[in-house]
């Protein structure tokens, strides 16, 4: 069986994603099989990783596309985890996932699957056992697999009202026979008190299988932190295992807190150092329940482009294009959305716009049978506008990677080849017979519109290409210069873990357990 390491933290963004993404790179480069686990995460940006029979013994090799039944849900952090890891992303790494759609109820999706829409109470009342022998048989599989297991905490491990019940934390050290590094971020101030008062909180067993401190998100002289770990080791008989300085790798974010807040304007991408009248705009209306914005990372990646979230109350302004990306809760973003002043400004805009799943869902003339997908309407609702296509709503969820040939029209007239990603929605889409159709069957073309099902879409350097071309020409703006690096053919799989490489971020640790690990 594996030896499995918890990186749990403090609180919340202490960094436990990226030092376990760290350990798994750091570990699989010394020829170590090790893979990732998180046995809760609470998430709405979610990619496709296979069921665990779908792939080999060892889990280190990629089946390709095939049966849809061979899918499921994880979140992004595992799914990047696990290529960092280099080991086929499965569902076994994040055995059970919480997507919330509003008003206190989440999708409870268990070994990659939907099980249903609950409030947290019932989720704890009728379903956590289920949940609780997902995770220990995921955990079992994966430990049957590999040499170590980087499990993820959740939170913070010290919740005292969540005990009882935290599978993230608590159940996973147990479970897995966990040794525990404690992470705390020194950025917020009162990284001495956090890891402290978090020991002093935590239950006798897991009080007893801490390992090892850490010490995140550090700037400056190392040389001052001296007195400090030396009082806190004294103090809790824990070593200080390692001081991890403050670098943003640009991993993508997993939840919306990476996100403005409703009514509130935010940019990703503007540290570029390019002056304002070389630049572009992609303006992203914020809508209450988006999902899956780790799709415009892509484009924030690239040198010019700044990707800007407008609020609904406000007016598009000087966005160049538009992007609707998913929503956990189209029907009601839509009505959300209709009843703002930037609904009607997306159905009046003449720019470039592309919707992606739920955001082409949006874009289309109307959407059936709206009970099943919305908490406050019903029958049919009438869409923007913006592409001849209907979409009915059933209970049915497409859950798969999918690779297609795109074809040329705006606003991508300049892609060429195929393009693969993965789809997660309920509903199907009916397209017009005349109405182009530019990557997948279900995708539509009209105008300057375009929508597709396909997440990851501009992952495909070609497709990112084509679009940002017709955004940099139709706003008069000169496109900038790549570097060699960035003109070779785009890797999704190696766009989502090199900033583990490029930033080095492989954590070193010294002393104790964690070391011997």
């Amino acid at each position: 069986m594996a030896v499995t390491l918890l990186v749990a933290g403090t609180a919340s963004h202490v960094g436990k994603s990226t030092i376990v993404a760290g350990l798994c790179r750091r570990l699989a480069d010394r020829g170590v099989s090790v893979a990732p686990f998180k046995a809760q995460n609470m998430s709405n940006n979610a990619r496709v990783g296979f069921k665990p029979d779908a792939i080999g013994e060892r889990g280190d090799s990629d089946p390709g596309e095939g049966d849809p039944d061979a899918y499921g849900e994880v979140g992004i952090s595992q799914y990047v985890q696990a290529q960092a890891a280099r080991v086929v992303p499965t569902t076994d790494h994040n055995p059970v996932l919480l997507k919330p759609s509003g008003d206190g109820e989440s999708q409870l999706i268990i070994d990659g699957e939907a099980v249903g829409h609950f409030p947290a109470g019932t989720y704890y009342d009728e379903h956590f056992e289920c949940a609780r022998r997902a995770a220990r048989e995921a955990h079992d599989r994966l430990a049957a697999r590999h040499d170590v297991i980087v499990a993820e905490g959740a939170g913070s491990i010290a919740e005292i009202n969540l005990q009882d019940r935290d599978l993230a934390n608590v159940e996973t050290a147990r479970l897995a026979d966990a040794e525990i590094l404690l992470v705390g971020d020194i950025e917020r101030g009162g990284v001495f008190a956090s890891l402290y008062g978090t020991l002093e909180l935590l239950p006798a067993d897991l009080r007893d299988r801490v390992a090892g401190l850490a010490i995140n998100k550090f700037r400056g002289d190392r040389s001052l932190l001296a007195s400090g770990i030396e009082a806190i080791e004294e103090r809790t008989g824990v070593p200080v295992v390692a001081v991890l300085p403050h670098d943003d790798p640009g991993l993508p974010e997993e939840d919306s807190l990476s996100l403005p807040e409703a009514g509130e304007r935010g940019t990703w991408g503007d540290g570029d150092g390019l002056e304002p009248e070389r630049r572009v705009t992609i303006g992203v209306p914020r809508l209450p329940h988006l999902s899956n914005v780790a799709d415009l990372a892509p484009l924030a990646r690239e040198p010019g482009v700044r990707v800007t979230f407008l609020p609904l109350g406000d007016r598009i302004g000087d966005a160049d294009a538009l992007v609707l990306p998913g929503t956990k809760n189209t029907v009601d973003d839509l009505l959300a959305l209709q009843d703002a002043r930037l609904g009607e400004a997306v159905e009046d805009f003449e720019g470039p716009i592309v919707g992606i799943c739920g955001g082409y869902q949006l874009l289309g003339e109307a959407l059936h049978n709206v009970g099943v997908e919305s908490t406050t309407a019903t029958g049919t609702v009438p869409g923007l506008g913006r592409l001849p296509v209907e979409t009915e709503f059933s209970t049915e969820k497409r859950v798969t990677a999918a690779t297609y040939e795109a074809t040329g029209v705006d606003p991508i007239a300049g892609v060429s080849g195929s393009v693969s990603g993965y789809e997660i929605h309920m509903g199907e889409t009916t397209v017009r017979a005349d109405v182009p159709r530019p990557i997948e069957p279900e995708s539509a073309a009209s105008g300057r519109a375009l929508g597709t099902y396909l997440h990851g879409c501009f992952e495909n350097r070609s497709l990112r290409t084509a679009f940002l071309d017709t955004v940099f020409a139709d706003a008069g703006v000169e496109r900038p210069d790549r570097s060699p690096a960035e003109a070779d053919p785009f890797d999704a799989a190696a766009q989502l873990v090199e900033p583990i490489d490029a930033f080095g971020l492989v954590p070193e640790f010294e002393g104790s357990g964690v070391r011997d690990q």
